[in-house]
């Protein structure tokens, strides 16, 4: 069985928070592995924060206009889950740029997203997309609790 879902939400903090409700959600009732939900609720949330904050044509200190929004899909299909988040801002800087500036400092309040996210997913790809945004898309492999409705044919639970 396959789910997905797709958000559009408003580039204000508190839409983080709905995006992570709505996929532990539907992870919990799949019966998808604590862990593995955790792991790429926490992904989520770092993938729409910075759509949030980076994802619009705003100035620094200034609040997004309530018509700037981004999108959130997330599919659960079989034995993987990809999750893709949309903006319209700039888009990423170049990977060279990024590899130049190395990763953020520790006690740096920001910076740290994008690394995190490779950390929890098996796979991350960033794309630019000219004069609409970017999208980050990652995904990883499911296990599943022993009880799971929704464990793929042949499928071998996890144990929890």
């Amino acid at each position: 069985m396959s789910i997905w879902w797709s958000l559009h939400l408003r580039r204000e903090a508190a839409s983080v928070p709905l995006a992570r409700r709505l996929l532990i959600g539907t992870m919990e009732t799949a019966g998808v592995d604590p862990d593995i939900s955790f792991d790429l609720s926490l992904a989520l949330s770092e993938a729409c924060a910075n759509a949030v904050e980076h994802g619009g044509d705003t100035l620094p200190g200034e609040s997004p206009r309530a018509s700037e929004a981004y999108r959130v899909t997330a599919y659960l299909d079989g034995e993987k889950c990809r999750i893709e988040v949309s903006d319209s801002g700039p888009g990423f800087p170049s990977r060279r740029a990024v590899h130049r500036s190395g990763l953020a400092a520790r006690t740096a309040e920001s910076g740290r997203g994008l690394s995190l996210i490779e950390q929890l997913a098996d796979h991350v790809h960033c794309r630019n997309r000219p004069g609409r945004g970017a999208v980050i898309s990652f995904d990883k492999i499911l296990k599943w609790r022993e009880e799971s409705p929704l464990l793929p044919a042949g499928g071998t639970p996890a144990t929890v």
